[in-house]
């Protein structure tokens, strides 16, 4: 059985809440990566910050992505799945909920992300296609 863990980009990194958007745009052009996890208190996950939300929620309302936190822009209940986890619990997660990362947890510590591309070299064209249609479904 194919898990999480299994098809998951490892060694992702988070950025406190704390930290600001500036620094998350620094950290990502580092990383060569589009999003990160947010940590909230006691190393939790609080949600993910994207290089479109630093664009679209700071930058074109006109703040200053050096004075806003990445926990100002976090929004809702983040998601995330247990790294033994099966493809088809991955898929429902992030179809469900219609988004394309997805943090995976073990033992409360962050091991991973997974993307969209992770997911179009692990999966069968089938499961692929259902998840493109849940997750840019309009609303």
């Amino acid at each position: 059985m194919t898990t999480a863990a299994d098809i998951m980009h490892p060694g992702a990194d988070w950025i406190p809440a704390t930290e600001t958007l500036d620094r998350a745009a620094q950290l990502m052009a580092r990383l060569n990566v589009g999003a990160l996890p947010v940590s909230g208190a006691g190393d939790r996950l609080a949600g993910i910050i994207t290089d479109r939300d630093i664009i679209v929620k700071c930058v074109a309302k006109g703040h200053d992505p050096s004075k806003v936190t990445c926990g100002d822009l976090t929004e809702g209940t983040p998601r995330w799945i247990d790294a033994n986890a099966t493809v088809a619990d991955v898929l429902e997660e992030m179809g469900s909920h219609q988004i394309r990362r997805l943090p995976v947890i073990r033992n409360k510590k962050l091991v991973g992300m997974i993307s969209e591309a992770d997911l179009a070299t692990h999966v069968t064209d089938r499961q692929l296609a259902g998840f493109v249609e849940k997750v840019y479904a309009k609303a």
